[in-house]
């Protein structure tokens, strides 16, 4: 029987359209709810108590929108909360980490991968961790935190002079140690994968976890046996709809988002 409810999901911007967009390219009769969460971003310099504490009122608004899955589309809130939400949710979680770490272990020639990411998720080693899981022995796995491209993101700056700047301050020792796969390892950076493809030459793959995860969500509600139809585009934000609108548009097209409402989750006890 078909479930035609939408599919939730939630990062701590706009990164995780990144996701969203690749949910739509491979299932584009799916109806999906985004939620942003603005106003408390970003995620990478919070600790883990708090990106649970926020993970799980992101949840709790998503089921009140009657939603059939959940997709973490934040790689800080699926290195520190996808366990604790999985547990709690009464519908299937989705998390983006493991889907882009297999993507990079099957694609890396040299077997030198790098792997970018906030400084919560290198110093939580998550994507490191999952990296060693599928690659083969003697793989060397290179981390850099990059907290700055989440600002440059979400400031809509994408490839500019600023932003090469940037790239080349984080990303000259992953170039000198010659990797030749580069993770994306925020849903965020994939915004900024010019810049850094630019920097780091046409020699390396980048690494974006939105396809692989997307193909995650087809084979779930396949499995699940919750496939639907839903035409539903909706969006929410913790922060200014007009700005969350400002700054997506350009990336996401198709005349969206629109109709972005204002939500506060932290209304929710958890």
């Amino acid at each position: 029987m078909a479930d035609n409810r939408p599919i939730g999901v939630f990062d701590s911007g706009i990164g995780g359209l990144t996701v969203l967009r690749e949910i739509w390219d491979l299932l584009p009769g799916e109806g999906t709810v985004y939620f942003g969460d603005n106003g408390r971003a970003p995620y990478g310099t919070k600790s883990k108590s708090t990106v649970i504490k926020y993970s799980l009122q992101n949840m709790r608004f998503l089921e009140e929108q009657d939603v059939k899955m959940i997709v973490i589309a934040c790689n800080t809130a699926s290195a520190h909360a996808y366990r604790t939400l999985a547990e709690a949710s009464k519908v299937p979680v989705i998390e983006v980490v493991t889907p882009g770490a297999k993507a990079a272990a099957g694609a890396t020639k040299n077997g030198r991968i790098g792997i970018i990411a906030t400084k919560g998720s290198v110093n939580s080693g998550v994507y490191k961790d999952a990296v060693e899981r599928f690659a083969a022995p003697g793989t060397e796995i290179y981390q850099q935190a990059c907290p700055l491209f989440v600002s440059l993101a979400e400031e809509g700056w994408w490839d500019n002079d600023i932003t090469a700047a940037v790239c080349k301050e984080y990303l000259t020792p992953l170039k000198e140690a010659g990797i030749d796969t580069l993770v994306l390892g925020c849903t965020h950076y994939p915004l900024l994968s010019s810049a850094i493809g630019k920097f780091m030459g046409p020699e390396v793959t980048l690494i974006n976890a939105g396809k692989a995860v997307a193909e995650v969500v087809r084979d779930t509600l396949a499995e699940q046996g919750i496939s639907g139809e839903n035409s539903l585009r909706a969006f929410y934000t913790s922060d200014e709809p007009e700005l969350f609108e400002d700054v997506a548009s350009p990336f996401l097209g198709r005349g969206l988002p629109a109709g972005t409402k204002h939500f506060d989750t932290d209304r929710y006890s958890v």
